[in-house]
């Protein structure tokens, strides 16, 4: 690991940080004693440290009277430096602070969800609620919310879900998805191009091929052949490039339908599953969980395809 650059090299000869803070609060106040009640120690500690600092520089830097101090030009000299350089300190400190203290939330959903829908909002999410880290967890895999995995969830499915709290956020419809370019306008077209699939691992069996083409009536699409992919969201960018064809979440995929990248040349429509919102019902919600709840609610609006 690189050391952070330093113009002054990798060592430091410094005088104790003890006597320098007490010469820079003394400087800064002109007073002994006040330095004192500022750092929380006697005016004999103080003026020992400024003694030490003293022999180390081997000059004076008060000139001091019976009720007062004052700054000798190497004092001058020395303290703005020194208050500069406690100021940084504290900015810094201060920064890593507010840091540590920000509220963060995880928050899991599907792989897919997460990269059609959450990924494109977070810009938005970040400039209404600055103050929060958001942290997505992108599995199909199910996390144990009352566990403490995540805070909130986008779940896929009809539920119930046991010990939770659910809110319906949007239905899904599953169809075929293709790039115009293909020129795929009648069921018989999808016998010329490759068909591309993924796979899923979610509580619920998702629509594929094989379901799509039982529902259409077609028994001669080769349903098990074509290009086999382990995530949804590279499948539905291979579409969008043109390699084919997929059977794919129309409300997900409801930007691209809009602009023209993707179509869905023909029916039928597979009425999915629902995606809801869940919480631990264990808990009660920290105000920032309620705050990325009702951030969730906002994307059930304007992209689904009706």
């Amino acid at each position: 690991m690189a050391e952070p650059n330093s113009s002054t090299g990798a060592f430091r000869r410094l005088p104790p940080l003890n006597a320098l803070r007490a010469f820079e609060c003394a400087a800064r106040r002109l007073s002994f004693r006040k330095a004192a009640d500022e750092l929380g120690v006697t005016p004999t500690a103080i003026s020992h440290q400024i003694r030490l600092l003293e022999d180390i520089l081997e000059q004076p830097l008060f000139v001091r009277h019976v009720r007062r101090v004052a700054l000798t030009p190497a004092g001058m000299a020395l303290f703005p430096v020194l208050r500069d350089g406690f100021d940084s300190f504290a900015l810094a400190i201060a920064h890593l602070e507010r840091q540590r203290s920000r509220p963060r939330v995880v928050l899991s959903a599907t792989r897919l969800f997460t990269a059609r829908r959450l990924v494109p909002a977070l810009g938005a999410f970040a400039t209404e609620h600055p103050g929060i880290d958001l942290h997505l967890h992108a599995s199909d895999a199910v996390v144990d919310l009352g566990a403490g995995d995540a805070d909130i969830a986008v779940r896929y499915g009809n539920g119930p879900f046991p010990s939770l709290v659910a809110e319906p956020l949007m239905p899904e419809r599953v169809g075929v998805l293709a790039s115009p370019a293909l020129g795929i306008v009648d069921p018989s077209d999808l016998l010329g191009v490759p068909l591309l699939h993924s796979d899923w691992t979610g509580p619920m069996a998702a629509p594929d091929w094989a379901s799509w083409a039982r529902l259409a009536g077609i028994s001669d699409l080769p349903v098990a052949a074509g290009v086999r992919l382990t995530d949804d969201s590279h499948a539905l960018q291979a579409a969008i490039a043109g390699q084919g064809a997929v059977v794919s979440s129309l409300v997900l995929a409801a930007p691209e339908l809009r602009s023209g990248l993707l179509v869905n040349p023909f029916g039928p429509v597979i009425e999915g599953g629902q995606y809801h919102i869940v919480t631990a019902g264990n808990v009660p919600l920290r105000p920032e969980v309620s705050k990325v709840r009702d951030w969730l609610r906002t994307l059930r609006c304007g992209d689904v395809l009706n």
